[in-house]
């Protein structure tokens, strides 16, 4: 089987020869690697090292390419953007949210720098997820959410009482948000058509210990966009990927009953994330992406460490299958090369 054939039967729960693998790498942790294999382009890496790749495609906006990572100075919602170095590491974070200020709702009509649907490119995207293709390599892609970016633009603070005491103000945003990105993404789907099989939505829902916010408002304020967005993707024939960190358990039925398809990153570590349990209460009903733990046992343990961690992940996530192993969101910067391949190595030997 390709990878792409390998993914698709996954998400589909049918037979399959192997477990698929796939691999979230920061760029210090994909040059680490291409250096190890001497393989200087990222697809063939992943091709030499067996990788089961879902391949990301983001379209531009006013150029050609968008690097999620490296906004140049500001993101597509005008939102302040620097790199900041941190240990071996170097990350984007953003500066204060522009609508920070902002009190009312009619304040929002004079925001000037609103992305304009018009200027999202999709040619070079084409051309990439062409070049996947080639590779045997599923899809992934364009980066889309709510929550996530309500918050770069209002202000973390701003964001969180914003659900409990603007809720006018949330939604007059949120539905500006939610309209933006819905005519990006039919037209993402116009122009890509079935090169792409998988959309990300991304809006974190926990923290390390708790939910960032309760479980009634998350149905008063996103379940219901939420589930326009997976029907009108469902609707183009493609699957939902919803990405939440944290401690997200009790969100979990609700994203199922709006059409979600794979959940990602399963931080097992947090209460309630438990794989088993997971796995026994909607293994059924919903595939798992992810949950290799990234913050301790992939960059600090040791091969034999990297490899029980990846099969208990495969007994209890993997139990009676739909699930495709990766890190627990990106392999930082600083994990050993070893630790990489043996996680790899470990899922591609998997026979249980």
């Amino acid at each position: 089987m390709t990878a792409h054939e390998r993914i698709l039967a996954t998400i589909h729960r049918q037979h399959t020869d192997r477990v698929p693998v796939d691999v979230w790498l920061t760029p210090e942790v994909l040059d680490s690697l291409k250096t190890h294999t001497g393989e200087a382009d990222e697809y063939e890496l992943y091709k030499k090292l067996g990788v089961d790749k879902i391949a990301w495609i983001f379209p531009g906006y006013g150029t050609d390419i968008f690097d999620p990572n490296d906004s140049d100075g500001a993101d597509p919602w005008g939102v302040p953007t620097v790199k900041v170095k941190s240990g071996l590491a170097t990350y984007q974070e953003y500066g204060e949210g522009p609508l920070a200020d902002y009190e009312e709702v009619s304040e929002l009509d004079d925001y000037a720098l609103w992305p304009d649907p018009d200027k999202f490119s999709y040619a070079a995207s084409k051309t990439l997820a062409e070049r996947a293709r080639s590779y045997g390599f599923a899809t992934i892609g364009p980066w889309i959410s709510h929550y996530e970016i309500y918050c770069h633009m209002r202000g973390m603070e701003n964001a969180l009482m914003d659900v409990i005491a603007e809720p006018e103000f949330l939604n007059a945003a949120l539905d500006r948000i939610d309209a933006i990105q819905t005519t990006k993404l039919e037209r993402f789907f116009a122009e890509l058509g079935d090169l792409i099989d998988i959309v990300f939505i991304s809006d974190d829902m926990g923290t390390q210990n708790s939910q960032l916010m309760s479980t009634g408002a998350y149905l008063e304020h996103f379940k219901p966009r939420l589930a326009k967005w997976c029907d009108l993707i469902h609707s183009y024939g493609k699957k939902v990927l919803f990405h939440t960190d944290g401690a997200a358990r009790e969100f979990v039925p609700h994203l199922i009953d709006c059409g979600v398809d794979i959940l990602n990153p399963i931080q097992h570590i947090c209460p309630g994330m438990e794989c088993d349990a997971l796995n026994r209460d909607f293994g059924d009903q919903i595939i798992f992406h992810g949950g290799i733990e990234n913050q301790h046992v992939l960059p600090n343990g040791s091969t034999d460490d990297v490899r029980k961690e990846v099969i208990s992940c495969l007994e209890t996530l993997g139990k009676n299958g739909g699930y495709i192993p990766s890190s627990c969101h990106n392999i930082q910067a600083g994990t050993p090369v070893e630790n990489v391949i043996t996680m790899i190595e470990t899922v591609q030997n998997w026979r249980g």
